[in-house]
């Protein structure tokens, strides 16, 4: 995947936000104000950090040599991903999605249930 279908795959995401909040480098998509995607636009291959579960993000790396602890994130919840062409567009849709669900599990009650009803669930 390429930063545009990123872009318009996050976006598909209900009620997601991007934004540019920590310079031009930096494309930033969140839901509710809380991160699931993070894409440096100034590295060749360009590269996205994503919200993991600990556990998996752990096998990821293991499993895959694109997949490395997440940079200037916590390394313990967040991977960095290079998108160097190896990883395959359902994983990273699978692992985008997982990024946003993990987040929106994150929430506080209030906005979880704010959230539900601006999507309509």
């Amino acid at each position: 995947m390429n930063i545009e279908e990123i872009r318009d795959y996050c976006n598909s995401k209900s009620c997601a936000e991007e934004g540019l909040p920590f310079g031009p480098d930096i494309l930033v998509f969140k839901i509710m104000g809380k991160a699931f995607l993070l894409a440096g636009l100034d590295r060749t291959p360009m590269q996205i950090n994503i919200k993991c579960d600990p556990e998996k993000a752990i096998e990821l790396r293991e499993q895959f040599p694109f997949v490395i602890p997440g940079y200037h994130m916590s390394k313990r919840h967040w991977n960095t991903v290079i998108l160097d062409g190896s990883a395959t567009e359902e994983q990273l849709k699978e692992w985008i999605s997982d990024s946003y669900e993990l987040v929106i599990f994150g929430l506080p009650k209030t906005q979880q249930k704010k959230l539900a009803e601006m999507i309509g669930k």
